[in-house]
């Protein structure tokens, strides 16, 4: 049987997800090689196509153009999920805009959140996600922007939000907050696409059906995170989008990706 690469991060909602199909449990139309990378490695490594199929940030829809198409399942996004700005003591946005303030990635959804939310931005520093926080209590930045569990754990590194892009999007634009989605190469069979597509919206049911099964994978890579954490981690980010983008969370991607290239493939 055909091998297919599978770029996810090991972000326990990536890890949960997709647990079934990297394990055989659910059917596919190949053998699902899995390379789990941070969400900004494998936005970095969409520009040459490195991955069959990868995990994308909506906010690197643009860069990685043509060479990939979004699959309708597998994404994340939703309501109450987005970014946060953290810093040491209650600041404003234009106030921590103007000092140096610690990014994810330039191509990660956070980083376009921001650029939008706060046009005068000045001074960003690129750092893995995991490292923000720490940055930003030992006073190496002013302020950072965080992704994934540390929306969870900032107020133990004794720091305050100082603004929240998802409800600042949501109440923008009325929509959810597209994260990021799965994409497979746009030279891949255009039925094999589908039949990915079905299969990652299995390994997603599978997982909703049987939420213990992936325990230990998620535990394996879920490096510090206590296992309360991982369970929140994963109730925010996976859900009935998961399943399916659905109309309204295409046109989120669209509003917030734009038409560059021909990644989305589908019509909202």
């Amino acid at each position: 049987m055909r091998e297919l690469t599978f770029g996810f991060s090991p972000c326990p909602n990536d890890t949960f997800a997709f647990h079934a199909l990297v394990h055989g449990l659910v059917n596919a139309p190949a053998r699902i090689r899995p390379v789990l990378l941070d969400i900004e490695a494998l936005n970095r490594r969409a520009h040459d196509g490195a991955f069959d199929l990868t995990k994308l940030s909506v906010g690197a829809f643009a860069a990685a153009g043509a060479r990939y198409t979004l699959l309708r399942s597998g994404a994340a996004l939703g309501m109450g999920v987005g970014p946060l700005v953290v810093a040491r003591e209650a600041r404003s946005l234009a106030q921590v805009a103007r000092g140096r303030l610690a990014i994810p990635g330039r191509e990660t959804t956070a980083y376009r959140l921001l650029r939008l939310a706060a046009p005068a931005l000045t001074e960003v520093v690129e750092l893995r996600y995991d490292r923000i926080l720490r940055a930003v209590a030992d006073g190496e930045v002013e302020a950072g922007l965080i992704i994934h569990e540390s929306r969870f754990t900032y107020a133990e590194h004794g720091l305050v939000q100082v603004i929240d892009l998802g409800d600042w999007w949501e109440r923008t634009t009325g929509l959810p907050v597209p994260l990021a989605g799965i994409c497979a190469r746009s030279d891949l069979d255009a039925t094999l696409r589908v039949d990915l597509e079905r299969a990652i919206r299995d390994s997603v049911q599978y997982a909703f059906d049987h939420p213990a099964a992936s325990r230990d994978y998620v535990r394996a890579h879920a490096q510090e995170m206590s296992p309360e954490v991982c369970a929140r981690h994963i109730a925010l980010y996976v859900n009935a989008h998961s399943l399916d983008i659905g109309d309204e969370g295409l046109a989120a991607m669209q509003r917030l990706a734009g038409g560059a290239g021909q990644w989305y493939g589908y019509t909202a």
